[in-house]
């Protein structure tokens, strides 16, 4: 009996050195931590976006005496200056590349919009008993006579920007920036001239122009990524397109001309969405 007691305590001792080491080796094993994925903003993107505008038109105009050429001194009533607003939906797409440098993320984007803004101006040169210098040929004044008149519609087409882009990551999913440059856009010009000719009797004529203006942009935006390669922004511009120029003319229905020039301003606001063609940074740790 001693001598099997002696056995199974010896076999049992051996079982637990034998075992000893396994189990260390088990108890130095550490679980892993997970692999992290940090989403970069760093790449090309393309997207669309849809806003409004509130644009604003400046516009002083002088009457032109076509026989002599010299400028018409206008007298009381008569309108020379006018501003009114030209409001309307905006949409259009943008591209651009951003680079991310821990939270700062720089870039520059190019983005061509369709524009619905339009407002009208409305010019008058005034006439006197006889007529006078906005009737030029006349020495009466003819009956419901309202001297020679403009109306002045004018329609931004299309406006588009080339900007840079700087801002810093509120949080990794959010970006916070400032933006400006270059910005151009087509305005369309249409007026509408009524008078008198040398006769008294009553004439009219329409022209239209457009012109491309180049000027500059200024603005603020928030951008967020909702997953990997999708954002969606919000943005909020201010445009300045400086001047532009155009004539009109009842000649040769009667010899005189209207010279306008116009200062075009923007504010704009719009959402948009964007594809980042990127890829994942991987953290391992």
């Amino acid at each position: 009996m001693k001598i099997s007691a002696l056995k199974v305590l010896a076999t049992a001792a051996f079982a637990a050195i034998a075992a000893s080491p396994v189990l260390g080796a088990d108890m130095a094993v550490k679980a892993r931590p997970p692999i992290v994925e940090i989403w970069s903003w760093t790449g090309f993107y393309i997207g669309g976006n849809v806003g409004y505008s509130w644009g604003r038109a400046s516009t002083d105009v002088t009457y032109i005496n076509t026989v002599t050429g010299l400028p018409i001194v206008p007298p009381p009533g008569s309108i020379t200056s006018a501003s009114y607003n030209m409001d309307g939906f905006i949409g259009g797409g943008q591209v651009g590349y951003n680079w991310q440098t821990n939270n700062w993320v720089w870039g520059f984007e190019g983005d061509l919009q369709y524009s619905d803004e339009k407002g009208r101006g409305n010019f008058v040169c005034a006439p006197t008993a006889i007529g006078g210098v906005c009737l030029p040929g006349l020495t009466f004044l003819p009956p419901g006579s309202g001297g020679t008149t403009l109306g002045l519609d004018q329609h931004l087409e299309w406006f588009g920007t080339a900007r840079l882009r700087g801002g810093i990551l509120a949080t990794p999913k959010a970006l916070l920036y400032l933006t400006g440059g270059l910005a151009y856009g087509s305005i369309k010009s249409t007026g509408f001239m009524a008078g008198n000719n040398g006769n008294g009797v009553a004439v009219a004529s329409v022209a239209s122009n457009s012109e491309v203006r180049a000027g500059w942009t200024v603005g603020v935006g928030a951008e967020f990524m909702f997953s990997r390669n999708w954002t969606g922004k919000i943005e909020y511009l201010y445009m300045d397109l400086g001047h532009f120029n155009n004539t009109f003319t009842l000649a040769p229905l009667s010899p005189i001309a209207v010279n306008t020039s116009t200062r075009f301003t923007d504010h704009i606001a719009r959402v948009g969405i964007n594809y980042l063609f990127n890829q994942p940074v991987v953290a391992k740790y």
